[in-house]
Order: C-alpha cells, then sequence, then structure tokens
C-alpha cells in the first residue's frame, strides 16, 4: 500500500486527487494539506511514503516545504512528488535541488499520475521527459549552478562514471545492466555507491549533483 498525502492550495484540486488515489488499490491518502506548513506538519504526524506536493502556496511555498521535509531525517522514508501547473525552469531545478524526487505537471493523464506515484515509491526518479531535455540543456554551460565541490567525487571510478552518465540519461536499472551487459543487481549496486560517495538522497538528486559537479556533460541538441 503507498501511502500519500495531499498538499494543494486548491480544495477541489485535492478532491480529484483523493477520488482518483482512492479508487485505484494500492493507494491510501492518509491526509491533506492547503499549505507548506501544513503539508510538514503532516508528513511528520502521518510518515506517508509520498508528499504530492503543489508549488505555490501561500505563506511556505512547495519547494521550502520539499527543503524541509527531504532534511528531516525521521521522514528519510518519505519522498515528494512535485506537481504543478507552471511548466518554469527554475521550479524544476530548484524542486530537485530541495530532495523532489520526481516533477509533472498537472495536465498529466490521471494514469500517468498513478504509475509516477509507483515509480517514485519504488525508489526510481521521475521528470516529465520534456522537463529532463531542458534541465539537462540548463546545466550546460553554466558553472554557476555547480554548487558542490568536485573533490567530493574524486573516488568515482571509470565504470561508476559510465553508470552514472546512464543514470543522468533517464536510464533504470534494469536498462543499465542490459547496456552494460552486467546483472540488475551489480547495477544497482553500482548506482548505490554512487549516491553513497556524492552525498545524494535518491536518484533525483543524484542526476543533479552529477551535471552540478561536471562528472557528467550532457550534449546539447543537433
Amino acid at each position: 500500500m503507498i501511502r500519500v498525502l495531499l498538499a494543494d492550495d486548491q480544495v477541489l484540486v485535492r478532491a480529484g486527487f483523493r477520488v482518483l488515489l482512492e479508487t485505484e488499490d494500492g493507494f491510501e491518502v492518509v491526509g491533506e494539506a492547503g499549505d507548506g506548513e501544513q503539508a510538514v506538519a503532516g508528513a511528520i504526524e502521518h510518515h506517508p511514503d509520498i508528499v504530492v506536493m503543489d508549488v505555490r502556496m501561500p505563506g511556505v511555498d512547495g519547494l521550502e516545504a520539499t527543503r524541509r521535509i527531504t532534511a528531516n531525517p525521521d521522514l528519510a522514508g518519505t519522498k515528494v512528488l512535485v506537481l504543478t501547473t507552471f511548466d518554469v525552469d527554475e521550479y524544476v531545478y530548484e524542486a530537485l535541488r530541495a530532495g523532489a524526487s520526481g516533477f509533472l505537471l498537472k495536465d498529466t493523464e490521471p494514469v500517468e499520475l498513478l504509475r509516477a506515484l509507483r515509480v517514485v515509491a519504488s525508489g526510481e526518479a521521475l521528470l516529465a521527459p520534456t522537463v529532463t531535455r531542458r534541465l539537462i540543456q540548463e546545466f550546460v554551460g553554466r558553472p554557476e549552478n555547480r554548487r558542490i565541490d568536485t573533490s567530493a567525487v574524486r573516488e568515482i571510478t571509470d565504470r561508476e562514471r559510465e553508470v552514472l552518465g546512464l543514470v543522468a540519461g533517464g536510464m533504470s536499472n534494469d536498462e543499465i545492466a542490459a547496456h552494460l551487459v552486467i546483472s540488475t543487481a551489480t547495477a544497482r549496486t553500482h548506482v548505490s555507491r554512487i549516491m553513497t560517495k556524492i552525498g545524494a538522497r535518491d536518484r533525483a538528486q543524484l542526476v543533479v549533483l552529477a551535471y552540478e559537479s561536471g562528472l557528467v556533460t550532457p550534449r546539447r541538441p543537433a
């Protein structure tokens, strides 16, 4: 059972999400929040598996709420899926830096939202494809975005760098295993070790840190 907390300042939006989730097997809505402050309090109270977080909310916004949730060691098992109507790049970057495990637009089809929740709950990162493309492009040529000390990643081996490039390209562990002709368990071990060395909370943050550190240099579209 995937336990979900809904954080959105629009009552009708929350009601729609609740109906969608409660009519689908495998989901339970454990609480609702109308702003970021309530979202953090609800996460502490209910310890949901996922918080579906709106970005623009009164008072404490979704980005700050995400930072507080992901920084709380008692909520290490809680992931944040940012969902917004605003397809604005800076929200994407800041949400991921804040520790969000995924980012989707509110015009996403219901079946895709359900899939996204399952993906994030399983520990994978989830980004809308168009958002991922711009995220990669944005980090090219913007050294001011690099906020981590590259000395922290000097222990990354050549093989781990190769795996990191595939993670940054959006590949799952199974896809990485097939590409490198290794077992899924080995791919998972590589990813886990890289996350430990870089200090990433999850795969989404790992991708951001990969670009910020310069370990991965994406190609510009032709």
